[in-house]
């Protein structure tokens, strides 16, 4: 699963010029699921995107969680972070999952995202998104948690 994660002030995702999630302060996280993702991969994405301290506490250092500040989680799934831009100039989108079972894991992801107690909203899978921020910082982070190898 990858992962890029902005703090924002606020952030919605539209679709057909209709909002479909919206959020105040907190994390607007744009979700890829790769080929060979599992639970385990997800459940290590939930956890860490849980416990960022990525929040200024009062001597302005990053200390705070979501969580701590009572913030939102807008998941917005872009297959395009699988792209593979190595060769040529055209992307590859040969890493991403096929769009039935990423659609399931993304859905996964939010439900467990939720389960921490963290409100979370979310995009339309697949739909033709419009999405607005107000990026905090601007703080912007990458996170990857590649398939493990299968051990024959």
């Amino acid at each position: 699963m990858r992962a890029l994660i902005q703090r924002v002030s606020e952030a919605s995702v539209s679709v057909d010029g209709e909002i479909v999630g919206e959020i105040e302060q907190g994390i607007l996280l744009f979700l890829a699921v790769v080929v060979g993702d599992s639970g385990q991969q997800c459940s290590k994405m939930v956890r860490k995107v849980a416990g960022l301290r990525i929040f200024p506490d009062q001597q302005g250092r990053m200390n705070l969680s979501v969580k701590d500040i009572c913030g939102k989680i807008l998941v917005v799934s872009q297959f395009t972070l699988a792209a593979d831009l190595k060769k040529g100039y055209r992307p590859s989108f040969g890493q991403a999952q096929e769009p039935k079972l990423a659609a399931a894991m993304c859905k996964d992801f939010c439900q467990e995202l939720a389960e921490t107690g963290i409100e979370v909203e979310q995009g339309i899978f697949g739909a033709d998104m419009r999405v607005a921020l107000v990026n905090d910082g601007p703080v912007t982070f990458w996170l990857d948690f590649p398939p493990q190898p299968v051990v024959v």
